[in-house]
């Protein structure tokens, strides 16, 4: 079996959702699972630490997850028209990994939500693409033969998953939005079996 990694971070649970549709996409992808995990946030003060183990939600991710994953798909809400700093916080640590040359040639995307259509989605994932492309990564977009792109009247890029949820946090995840997650998982996943072999 092949691993997707799913690793986001999610404050109001939206980001988590779209990890789920992306997960049911990887799993639609034979001998591929999805491997769903998150970061702890970061803290202001300095003598806080997160419990090893959140009380709800996916598992925090380990640099070994990182490592052992057949492909990524990273996901963060906008801030300001950039990564969230808990996710940044994590890939920052990933030195190591790039010292091995650990991640070059696997396949990796990204997913985001704001709570403006024009909130800075574009943005957002070409930031998280950074660090990948640093890491040797192989972006995977989405392509426009996924007709929702042309169509959605909501989130949807050529360039990862998104999600307008509303100025009052309050939209639910549309069909069309649903539909280019799980486009994107099972994109990962294909790709990731392909160059497995």
């Amino acid at each position: 079996m092949s691993n997707i990694l799913i690793l986001y971070y999610s404050r109001y649970g939206h980001i988590a959702q779209m990890a789920q549709k992306i997960a049911r996409g990887v799993e639609e992808t034979p001998h591929c699972q999805a491997v769903i995990r998150t970061v702890p946030p970061v803290s202001a003060v300095c003598e806080a630490v997160a419990a090893e183990i959140p009380s709800e939600g996916a598992p925090y991710v380990t640099l070994e997850d990182l490592e052992n994953c057949a492909g990524l798909i990273l996901g963060s809400p906008t801030h300001f028209g950039n990564m969230a700093a808990p996710l940044k916080y994590f890939l920052d640590q990933t030195s190591g990994l790039w010292l091995k040359g650990a991640l070059v040639n696997k396949p990796a995307a990204v997913f985001t939500a704001t709570s403006s259509l024009h909130g800075g989605q574009e943005t957002t994932l070409l930031s998280m693409m950074l660090p990948l492309l640093h890491h040797g990564m192989i972006i995977v977009g989405l392509p426009y033969t996924e007709t929702e792109l042309i169509t959605t009247k909501s989130g949807g890029t050529p360039y990862g998953a998104s999600y307008f949820v509303g100025a009052d946090n309050k939209n639910s995840l549309s069909e069309s939005e649903q539909k280019l997650c799980r486009a994107l998982g099972k994109r990962v996943a294909t790709l990731a079996q392909r160059l497995s072999q």
